[in-house]
C-alpha cells in the first residue's frame, strides 16, 4: 500500500468529518486501532448509500459483504482531533470492487491511516456473491 502513502484529500470522491472521542483513546494515550476501522466502516456505509441503496440490509438484493481488509497506520492521532475519513471506489471486478480509504487530521495533507476493501456484491438470501451493480461501476474513480 505504500503507493498510497502520498494521497491528498482531492484524490478522493466522498468524505465524512469525525471528531474524536475521549474514549476513542487506549492505554498509550492515542486513539485506538480499532477506532480507525470504526471510521471507515461508518464513511463506506455512508457512501455506498449514496449510491440509492437503502443501507446494507439482508433482504436487499444485491447487497454488499466486506472480503478482506488491509489497513496501514502512518502516524499516532492523540484526542482531541478533528478528523476527515475520505473513500473512493479503486477498483470494480465483476463481483467485487475496492474501497480506497484514507484518514487526514486537520490540518495535515497526507493521511494518518490508509485502508483497502474489497467488497464483495452478495445474495444473502441465496448466499452467493452476485454482479456488482452498474452504479457502482459507474463511480470507478478516474483519477491516480
Amino acid at each position: 500500500m505504500k503507493e498510497y502513502r502520498q494521497l491528498k484529500r482531492s484524490d478522493f470522491d466522498r468524505e465524512m468529518t469525525v471528531q474524536t472521542r475521549w474514549g476513542d483513546m487506549d492505554a498509550l494515550g492515542h486513539l485506538n486501532h480499532v477506532k480507525y476501522l470504526t471510521y471507515m466502516e461508518n464513511a463506506r456505509v455512508d457512501y455506498y448509500t449514496s449510491f440509492g441503496f437503502d443501507g446494507i440490509r439482508l433482504k436487499q438484493n444485491p447487497s454488499i459483504i466486506l472480503g478482506s481488509m488491509n489497513i496501514e497506520y502512518l502516524s499516532q492521532v492523540s484526542h482531541p482531533a478533528d478528523l476527515t475519513v475520505c473513500h473512493r471506489i479503486n477498483r470494480v471486478g465483476f463481483k467485487s470492487f475496492d474501497f480506497l480509504g484514507a484518514i487526514f487530521q486537520e490540518g495535515q495533507n497526507f493521511p494518518v491511516c490508509i485502508g483497502l476493501f474489497k467488497i464483495i456484491s452478495f445474495d444473502y438470501k441465496k448466499q452467493v456473491s452476485v454482479e456488482v451493480p452498474q452504479i457502482i461501476r459507474e463511480n470507478l474513480h478516474k483519477g491516480l
